[in-house]
């Protein structure tokens, strides 16, 4: 079974750096690892959708 992770941080100016270092950690991929820096409000993230599409 693959392993799949998903980063996001609210704004721009925010870091995602932590989260992924996270992920690569626990092995998982960077072709694997889907990024947005969008707001949490807004569910109409383009990472989101192409992780689930993968899925």
């Amino acid at each position: 079974m693959e392993t799949y992770g998903y980063v996001r941080v609210s704004s721009l100016e925010q870091n995602a750096d932590r989260q992924i270092w996270a992920m690569n950690e626990l092995h998982i991929p960077s072709c694997q690892i889907f990024v947005d820096k969008q707001s949490g409000k807004d569910f109409d993230r383009p990472a989101y959708k192409k992780l689930v599409q993968s899925l």
